[in-house]
């Protein structure tokens, strides 16, 4: 028992090292079908640019500004794949657009052009697919990524809009039937697509984030009933979708130097309170702590989603963060759910023996110790 709690606890620790607890970069890209050509006007963020410069194989120390972005202009032909009807297209650089701010969520501007072959004009179906960052290891078993909030026009016509590229979810898109808004059914169709589309990626942004899922972990640990748990997670996930939502309309925006600890440090509050003050870890206090933190968590989520969905109508936008919301609600009880059954069959077990809470007790401080050791390790680094 004792090497795997070791075994439990040195993984978090390694998990806790790095400051930056989602390895997603957050982008946006507008697809233009022109008579001859397909352009494709990407906006990536800074943080893509320098992950893609510091991990990669022709990363060079005293490298400008200038030439990280423009490598990593080349870098995106390599790694976004571009075919009509079945065929590849080859892309190439036309433009390149500095970022207006140093802030890793500012986005680069790019226009890449790729012409259509003879025999493929007007294209019928259009398909896109990317593995930006995806050959650079975050953590251990987590690989960085990017998304991309994609709109998609013929000329100045917007056929759709509020789509989302990932690397686990490529694009395809049908040509001779686009056109948003054509009949109700089909422009709820595109909706609940895009919603669908919003609630994979806020499962697996969860799933990925080891900051929220140690914080959940601690919250989990000292509920004692499945209503507690219920309305824990929910509280924090309420009071990250308000900061998100705020900080996606770019009415609240504060500094990832001030994000960061304070989630490394909601983390360590929740460990520390359930080993000392294990009373006050239940009912309303605990609420209140779920709430308050869950604040700055939303604020960790938002990252480049201000920049990526600039442009969006506002019932699109609605559309996307409710659905990215409930996605991260239900990772959250992918989640506590396993492990508060774990709690309670441990419970069950433990009544047997002659000191009914010791089992629960000694899980307890173990789980809370191990949590606020990750979650102090995650604060340093982010400190830095």
């Amino acid at each position: 028992m004792t090497r795997r709690l070791l075994w439990f606890l040195g993984g978090l620790i390694l998990s806790a090292l790095n400051a930056w607890a989602h390895p997603v970069a957050q982008g946006a890209m507008d697809i233009v079908l022109w008579t001859d050509r397909i352009e494709v006007r990407a906006r990536v963020s800074n943080e893509e640019a320098f992950v893609a410069e510091a991990f990669g194989e022709k990363s060079q120390e005293n490298a400008t500004l200038e030439k990280v972005w423009r490598q990593h202009g080349q870098y995106l032909l390599t790694h976004l794949h571009l075919s009509v009807d079945e065929i590849a297209v080859i892309g190439r650089v036309i433009e390149i657009v500095p970022p207006k701010e140093t802030r890793p969520e500012a986005l680069i501007g790019y226009v890449l052009q790729f012409d259509l072959p003879l025999d493929r004009r007007p294209p019928v179906r259009l398909r896109i697919e990317e593995d930006v960052l995806n050959e650079f290891v975050f953590a251990p078993g987590n690989r960085w990524e990017a998304s991309y909030i994609v709109r998609i026009a013929h000329g100045k016509e917007v056929m759709r809009e509020g789509l989302l590229l990932t690397s686990r979810q490529p694009l395809s898109f049908d040509l001779a039937a686009a056109g948003e808004g054509r009949n109700k059914s089909e422009s709820r169709l595109q909706k609940w697509e895009m919603a669908l589309a919003f609630l994979r990626h806020g499962i697996a942004h969860i799933l990925g984030g080891y900051d929220h899922l140690l914080f959940v972990a601690g919250l989990v640990l000292a509920v004692a009933s499945l209503w507690d748990l219920l309305k824990v997670v929910t509280a924090f996930t309420v009071a990250h979708t308000i900061t998100l939502t705020l900080a996606v309309l770019d009415v609240v925006r504060l500094s990832d130097r001030i994000v960061e600890p304070m989630i490394a440090a909601s983390i360590v509050f929740v460990a520390l309170q359930n080993l000392f003050a294990p009373a006050r870890s239940r009912g309303w206090t605990r609420l209140v702590v779920a709430f308050g933190f869950g604040l700055f968590h939303g604020l960790g989520f938002a990252g480049g989603l201000l920049h990526a969905m600039e442009g969006m109508q506002g019932v699109a936008i609605a559309t996307a963060i409710a659905a990215f919301s409930v996605g991260v609600e239900l990772g959250h009880q992918v989640v506590a759910l396993p492990l508060f059954a774990g709690m309670q069959l441990t419970r069950a077990y433990s009544r047997r023996s002659s000191d009914p809470e010791r089992i629960p007790r000694w899980l307890l401080r173990a789980g809370s110790s191990a949590i606020c050791v990750a979650g102090g390790v995650y604060l340093v680094a982010a400190l830095r």
